[in-house]
């Protein structure tokens, strides 16, 4: 029930970076390059995966997925921002805020999933390298790379059901650039205890499952690097794992900062700009680093450049 002297919102207003004055057009500058480059990036990534014959294994084939999620991913949240950095409007309908929140949630469970597979196939790679091929065969590639979209998108199937049926009352401020779960909650005016508990453990068993996961793999294939003789079979192990392991650092440190604590909690602008390490920086790095550090990529791109 709505208090009497309580109106419902109908659209919310999101503060964003709006407290920083004056510095709205170099703010807006570099979202706007950052945007720029990772959807080019990314789409650079899917392009020579799926172009070049040499970049056709199981490792390319999950990185292909994992930048396909990435341009969503970061398009869910920097376009609105952009905008209202450059028109000053700043506001949001009820039923985009959900939207947003919800395909966020979804595309970030996803981003989980694919990194705990692409750990999984590096563990193969190195811990199994005879069954290798065997095992991860396109058949198996493509079921895991389903079940990754599929499990995200059925799972949240129920929070969006409850997200719908919440009414919004007081303030209509968000101190966020985006409609991040948390802060929305925190204007409701309907009951949403289950709903944050629901939230809360969903995001221990994604993340905490995945980052799990991953851990235990890389336990494993450190062991197995180490029982290497040479040094540079050594090497040429680890260096397959050094740009999966870099990106699994960077998000998941931010991630877990911000997530995995009380859901009562307020955003403050320490919170805003650890969000935007994982919902803007992690979708830019992803395809600099992958880029940059797999021997692979740079020499289909060498090549390319010589052809031309």
């Amino acid at each position: 029930m709505l208090r009497s002297n309580e109106s419902k919102i109908t659209e919310f207003l999101l503060i964003g970076f709006s407290t920083i004055h004056g510095f709205q057009p170099f703010i807006f500058t570099f979202f706007l390059l950052v945007y720029l480059v990772t959807i080019l990036g990314n789409v650079l990534i899917i392009t020579l995966v799926w172009t070049q014959p040499q970049l056709k294994t199981p490792m390319y084939f999950f990185l292909s997925n994992l930048s396909f999620m990435e341009i969503w991913y970061i398009s869910v949240t920097l376009p609105k921002m952009l905008e209202d950095l450059l028109f000053t409007a700043q506001r949001i309908t009820v039923i985009g805020c959900i939207a947003q929140c919800y395909f966020f949630f979804v595309l970030g469970a996803i981003e989980n999933y694919f990194l705990a597979v692409m750990a999984f196939d590096r563990y193969l790679a190195i811990c199994n390298p005879l069954r290798y091929s065997a095992i991860m065969n396109p058949v198996l590639c493509c079921e895991l790379a389903v079940g990754c979209w599929l499990c995200s998108f059925l799972g949240s199937f129920l929070p969006l059901y409850w997200f719908y049926n919440l009414s919004f009352c007081g303030s209509s401020q968000i101190d966020h650039f985006f409609c991040d779960m948390v802060p929305l909650l925190n204007k409701s005016c309907t009951d949403t205890s289950k709903l944050k508990t629901y939230f809360f453990i969903m995001v221990w068993i994604i993340v905490f499952g995945c980052l799990l996961f991953t851990i235990l793999s890389y336990v494993q294939i450190i062991l197995t690097v180490l029982s290497i003789s040479s040094i540079s079979g050594k090497n040429k192990a680890f260096s397959t794992c050094v740009s999966h392991l870099t990106v699994v650092i960077i998000y998941y440190g931010s991630v877990i900062s911000i997530y995995v604590r009380s859901p009562k909690g307020q955003v403050f602008q320490l919170d805003k700009i650890i969000s935007v390490f994982y919902a803007v920086v992690t979708p830019l790095l992803n395809p600099i680093i992958y880029s940059l550090r797999n021997k692979e990529v740079r020499n289909v791109l060498c090549s390319i450049k010589k052809c031309k």
